[in-house]
């Protein structure tokens, strides 16, 4: 099997790739990156990549044909990756997430590759209300991010898909250590502010719902987007993947109990923020029950702890360090290494 991994050298994709080796020794892998977060290595020992039977590097708004020839499965992760990020650079996260995803797909589809997996996001439902959002309700996206993610999954929808098998792994919010970490995800944060600061500050009411999954679930769950057929779910298949769903606020809580010492501030007198959803799981459940969670939050709270105790997280200041996407993407910028529209500025080789 020979499987091209898009963006595999974020947060998700390391922890993809080390997943599938184990798995599929013998699977030839190849991964497409732009290389804006190669630095962001935590405490890893040996390169992710050096898994991987090869490794390119490039901007995925020009991704080469010739690197689909022969490709069974494509796993589209390249993205501008959460809203702050898609904030900042509202115009190209439609770009690459929105008009560079399409153009891979079409591309997948040319060189007749099998199946084609594309990482969404919980995020399209937006300001849900109460009740679990499933796949069929109704979406509302708030963010550039948001829409990106959905504006892909309508495309892909409506694409001439043939014989290509489509599945859009709409993932509830990651959490969990990666050889890549973000500490710009809501567990992860929680995590590193107990840790350094012994006090977690929530700056809303606590009262919004976030669902979760752990990025090595997340993997699990890319596997069986990879080898899924037709007959199990369609030729094109959009589905909630994640854990379970929390409150902000309690899952503050949740963190503090399992960091001695740590302490919850949370601001009664602040605006709820409207991001609020809660998802439903059972249709992925129904269909890939072999793929379902198993982290259960207890561990990726516990690994998180572990692996940022042995980090230099600055005193406090992680927020200002490259484990914050958005301040790798601003040096990079600030340096001149980077042009506006997120191109390097001298031209990878």
């Amino acid at each position: 099997m020979r499987i091209l991994i898009t963006g595999n050298m974020g947060y998700v994709g390391p922890v993809l790739v080390r997943h599938l080796r184990s798995r599929y020794r013998d699977a030839e892998l190849i991964g497409f990156d732009s290389g804006f977060f190669a630095s962001c290595l935590t405490a890893a020992k040996t390169p992710p990549e050096s898994l991987l039977d090869r490794q390119y590097f490039g901007d995925v708004r020009e991704l080469p044909a010739a690197l689909l020839e022969g490709v069974d499965a494509v796993v589209h992760l390249a993205a501008i990756s959460n809203d702050s990020m898609g904030r900042r650079f509202e115009a190209v996260t439609g770009e690459i997430n929105f008009r560079a995803s399409a153009a891979v797909a079409e591309a997948a589809q040319r060189a007749g590759v099998r199946n084609f997996v594309f990482a969404s996001s919980c995020s399209v439902y937006g300001a849900a209300g109460r009740s679990a959002r499933r796949e069929t309700d109704e979406v509302q996206p708030l963010t550039a991010y948001a829409r990106s993610k959905i504006d892909t999954e309508r495309l892909l929808e409506q694409m001439a898909l043939r014989d290509m098998v489509v599945t859009c792994l709409r993932f509830a919010t990651a959490c969990g250590t990666s050889p890549r970490l973000r500490l710009d995800l809501v567990l992860n944060d929680f995590v590193a502010c107990a840790l350094t600061n012994g006090r977690i500050d929530v700056l809303s009411d606590g009262t919004p719902w976030r669902p979760l999954i752990d990025v090595q679930d997340m993997a699990r769950a890319l596997e069986w987007a990879i080898t899924r057929e037709r007959e199990n779910g369609g030729l094109f298949l959009s589905v909630n993947v994640g854990a379970d769903n929390y409150q902000i606020g309690a899952l503050a809580e949740t963190v503090a109990e399992a960091v001695p010492g740590a302490t919850v501030s949370i601001n009664a007198q602040g605006l709820p923020d409207r991001r609020s959803y809660k998802v439903d799981f059972l249709l992925f459940e129904a269909l890939a029950p072999a793929y379902a969670p198993q982290v259960p939050l207890s561990e990726s709270i516990a690994t998180l702890r572990e692996c940022l105790s042995s980090m230099d997280l600055g005193n406090g200041n992680f927020r200002d360090s490259e484990n914050m996407r958005l301040k790798v993407l601003e040096g990079h910028l600030a340096a001149g290494r980077l042009t506006p529209d997120l191109r390097w500025a001298t031209p990878l080789h």
